[in-house]
């Protein structure tokens, strides 16, 4: 049958050709772009997966900002205590100096004025801060909790290190006093010293937690970003190849679309 009206070749030729141009604009989107799942419709099951592996990315990078900022602290509160601790191991020292006989009262009254400076710069070391939280301030909390894990599962926690408790316990020492009072006082600090070399283990296991914990989330990142990739990236070999065929074809598509417009045109010879 040859009909001039109906060219169904031609519509044929027309529609793979728009076909093959739209998954030649889809091709060229990703291989621009990066990305194999530009819109839903690409994939819609694996742009659902990735939307939640990229959430949890960003919850992974957050968590790991906020477990630094945790160590952070815990290395500055750290060097707080170093400095309390050559503080104290002064303080021993004039103890152990006013304790000598042959020192004369005016000896250990200047050993008693650097020893009640040195006091009030511990003191003042209680009320140090980082970002605003103080890091010796136990009158609201003992301690903190740092989410460690991207779901909020899994927490650790930081002490507050209670230095106003030695700071308080040295206030009455009295290095220009007694031989006997002196003795206290020494005795008193080394009990200060003991109690300052426990909280800062405490802080040195705390960081040593966090910084696994930071190595912990460093590691699942890297993981969570691979099996996104998998789904969300494309494969840029891959897609040439498929572009390489996608161009072929839509020049044999135009090619054969004109072929089928022509073909009518031989009606032309059966009404001359």
């Amino acid at each position: 049958m040859i009909s001039i009206n109906t060219n169904t070749a031609s519509s044929l030729a027309a529609y793979n050709l728009g076909s093959t141009n739209v998954n030649l604009q889809r091709s060229l989107q990703r291989l621009s772009s990066g990305t194999r799942i530009n819109s839903s419709i690409d994939d819609a099951g694996g742009l659902a997966v990735s939307m939640k592996l990229s959430a949890s990315i960003r919850r992974t990078e957050a968590t790991q900002a906020n477990v630094n900022n945790a160590l952070s602290f815990l290395q500055t509160q750290d060097g707080v205590m170093k400095n309390a601790q050559q503080i104290l191991l002064r303080l021993s020292e004039l103890g152990q100096l006013a304790a000598d006989v042959t020192k004369s009262t005016t000896d250990t009254s200047l050993y008693q004025t650097e020893f009640s400076s040195l006091t009030s710069a511990l003191s003042a070391m209680t009320s140090e801060e980082f970002n605003g939280v103080g890091m010796f301030d136990t009158t609201t909390a003992t301690s903190l909790t740092v989410v460690t894990s991207e779901n909020g599962g899994q927490t650790n926690g930081i002490t507050i290190s209670d230095l106003n408790a030695i700071v308080t316990s040295l206030n009455s020492l009295d290095v220009s006093d007694t031989t006997a009072a002196i003795t206290t006082t020494i005795s008193t600090l080394e009990t200060a010293i003991q109690d300052l070399a426990g909280l800062r283990a405490t802080n040195g296991s705390e960081q040593q937690r966090l910084t696994f914990a930071a190595d912990m989330l460093a590691i699942n990142k890297v993981n969570l970003e691979s099996a996104n990739g998998r789904i969300a990236d494309v494969d840029i070999a891959s897609e040439s190849a498929n572009l390489a065929r996608l161009n072929i074809l839509q020049q044999a598509g135009t090619a054969m679309l004109a072929q089928a417009n022509m073909s009518t045109q031989s009606v032309l010879r059966l009404l001359a």
